[in-house]
């Protein structure tokens, strides 16, 4: 077709981070549905062993992969829980590592491979000069948080100067699903409804809610957000979240803000395809945010990036289109 393709949510992991998680899942503290989630990552049947080896697999292996599977660029980021489910200390310490082990993976192939960066969001500090590390030092293109830290969620203004610095270095953040947070997680624990499925969009989303409704775009109008999986359901539901938002500020149960929260959502956000393959779900989202906001991500080694490549290949939009989606934005975003 002659079309770039890159793919911008591209999973990696070090090999020590993986061999920490045991550690977290053989003790006492272990979330419940990072529990569930790490015992099928982590576990050893042919298909989680395949997972794993591809994850901690950013040289020749992705490569050829990436060859095989049609891709030009991928932009490499921790893969969920990440750093979030260690201690403050241990988390900021692995964090400076996968960095700096994917920085030298970016060195060895700078033309098909980019970076996000890795933080430990529960030492705030911490994280602001590890971002900054990141992204004047090592040449990473933004960061990634997989949504809530041990229950808690980035709305809290204790991590609002990650938010600032994001903003003064031109710092994109992906916002990464894992799984409900312990408050939020047992009905979804029945059925396997806490993982990709469902799970994961109803943790994310309603991060990002949290998000507009705290008035942190108010405060950072610059601040770019990245979600995954189609805008993680929320392009669906925008005019039903004003329609609410404004019938709520009218008998005083919210606080009204400057703006409503759709506008925050269209001016702040950018969204990614990763795992969703719907001609419909892409409509609607071209519709709602405009094409100029929507990237392509193939998810590996999650989903099928072959799959990916044949419906944003195939799908029935224009070519223009096609191309912003599938590289024009990112190239912009990231600056690559």
């Amino acid at each position: 077709m002659g079309i770039k393709r890159i793919a911008v949510e591209e999973a990696f992991v070090t090999e020590e981070i993986a061999q920490e998680w045991k550690k977290v899942l053989a003790s006492k503290f272990v979330e419940p549905g990072f529990q569930m989630m790490g015992n099928t990552i982590l576990g050893d049947d042919p298909g989680a062993r395949m997972v794993h080896s591809r994850l901690v697999d950013t040289g020749a292996g992705r490569i050829q992969q990436m060859d095989a599977d049609g891709i030009d660029m991928a932009v490499l980021s921790i893969t969920s829980p990440g750093v979030q489910a260690f201690d403050a200390v241990t988390a900021t310490r692995l964090a400076k590592d996968a960095n700096d082990a994917l920085a030298k993976a970016v060195q060895a192939n700078p033309t098909r491979l980019a970076a996000l960066a890795a933080v430990a969001p529960h030492y705030p500090q911490g994280a602001v000069q590890e971002l900054q590390r990141a992204m004047t030092s090592l040449g990473m293109k933004g960061f990634l948080i997989n949504s809530h830290t041990m229950g808690e969620y980035l709305d809290d203004r204790k991590f609002w100067p990650i938010f600032e610095a994001a903003e003064a270095l031109d710092a994109p953040l992906y916002l990464h699903p894992r799984e409900p947070g312990p408050d939020l997680v047992k009905p979804f624990l029945d059925y396997g409804l806490y993982f990709a499925g469902f799970g994961f969009a109803v943790e994310t989303s309603l991060h990002a809610m949290r998000l507009i409704m705290c008035g942190l775009f108010d405060e950072f109008p610059k601040l770019k957000i990245i979600l995954g999986h189609m805008g993680e359901g929320l392009p669906f539901w925008l005019q039903r979240i004003d329609n609410r938002y404004l019938l709520q500020v009218k008998i005083g149960a919210v606080k009204k803000m400057k703006r409503l929260p759709s506008d925050y959502f269209l001016d702040n956000f950018v969204i990614t395809t990763s795992g969703v393959m719907s001609a419909p779900a892409l409509k609607l989202s071209m519709e709602v945010l405009g094409a100029e906001r929507i990237m392509f991500a193939a998810d590996y080694p999650y989903e099928s990036v072959t799959e990916g490549v044949q419906f944003m290949d195939t799908v029935d939009i224009t070519d223009a289109h096609r191309q912003m989606i599938y590289s024009g934005n990112a190239e912009k975003l990231f600056k690559l």
